[in-house]
């Protein structure tokens, strides 16, 4: 079965199970699923009971979708992400992001955890993702392309959008939320980075380093959709800071900071989608 087969078989098992066609899509990253309260839940798919797609197996990735709404805005939400991490091909990776699409979505809102690389950057700050680099993990546009998604060579110049990252920037201050912003750069995991491999990084010109995202961005931008990010710095990277890094600490910063997280979102997606 091609990715883009396998795609569609997916989604004519969940057309007639989705209660609204959503107009955004938000992925949760580690730590901060629980903004799942913030929504009017109107029906749930886990991800196990669609033929054929991949389970979420990371820790505290719940595995399923969430259809319903935010101040009247309709949304699906991911909670709990699939990572290459866990052993699946690239193209299982970002099946939830196309699959999203197909259902209708608009925006694509990613969020992640993530090490800060950048000295000026300090635990429990959000990121503003205004680029990124993924040139250690393979493109999931690798292969045929699916045209009925998108153009063999999509321009990658404004994939995070500029007017998307403007209204989180202002929602932001509004709030009165410190806002870094940054490019991110994606590298496989599950390992953490080793200090020689951040101080690659930080040489590159990336600002926070995860294991997510970028793939996803990609593919939502493959399809024509709006795409924004947001990190949360849940530790420092390898060699800016002195102390082990350990899935505890982006746990237990998640939690610290998803008052303010929740806060940011729900009035950015109010801010977006009007």
């Amino acid at each position: 079965m091609t990715p883009y087969e396998k795609l569609t078989s997916c989604y004519e098992y969940i057309k007639d199970k989705i209660p609204t066609k959503p107009k955004l899509g938000l992925i949760l990253g580690s730590g901060l699923g629980d903004f799942a309260n913030e929504i009017e839940i109107e029906g749930e798919i886990n991800y196990q009971d669609i033929p054929g797609f991949p389970t979420s197996t990371a820790p505290y990735h719940v595995g399923k979708f969430i259809f319903g709404k935010v101040d009247g805005i309709p949304i699906v939400c991911m909670q709990g992400r699939i990572h290459y991490y866990e052993g699946y091909d690239i193209s299982d990776v970002v099946l939830p992001t196309r699959l999203m699409g197909l259902m209708g979505i608009e925006i694509l809102f990613i969020t992640n955890a993530s090490g800060g690389i950048n000295s000026s950057f300090r635990v429990g700050d959000f990121m503003l993702i205004r680029d990124h680099i993924m040139n250690f993990i393979p493109s999931p546009l690798i292969g045929k392309n699916i045209d009925e998604l998108g153009v063999r060579f999509p321009d990658m110049s404004n994939i995070y959008r500029n007017d998307l990252c403007d209204i989180v920037k202002a929602t932001a201050k509004d709030l009165d939320i410190p806002l870094q912003e940054g490019v991110y750069i994606q590298l496989t995991g599950p390992n953490y980075e080793t200090p020689a491999e951040i101080r690659m990084c930080k040489l590159l010109g990336a600002d926070a380093v995860g294991m997510s995202t970028a793939v996803e961005a990609v593919v939502a931008n493959h399809m024509g959709l709006k795409c924004v990010g947001i990190s949360c710095i849940s530790n420092m990277a390898s060699g800016i800071s002195d102390v082990p890094l350990s899935q505890e600490e982006v746990e237990e910063t998640g939690k610290k900071v998803a008052p303010l997280f929740r806060k940011l979102v729900k009035e950015s997606i109010k801010n977006m989608v009007k």
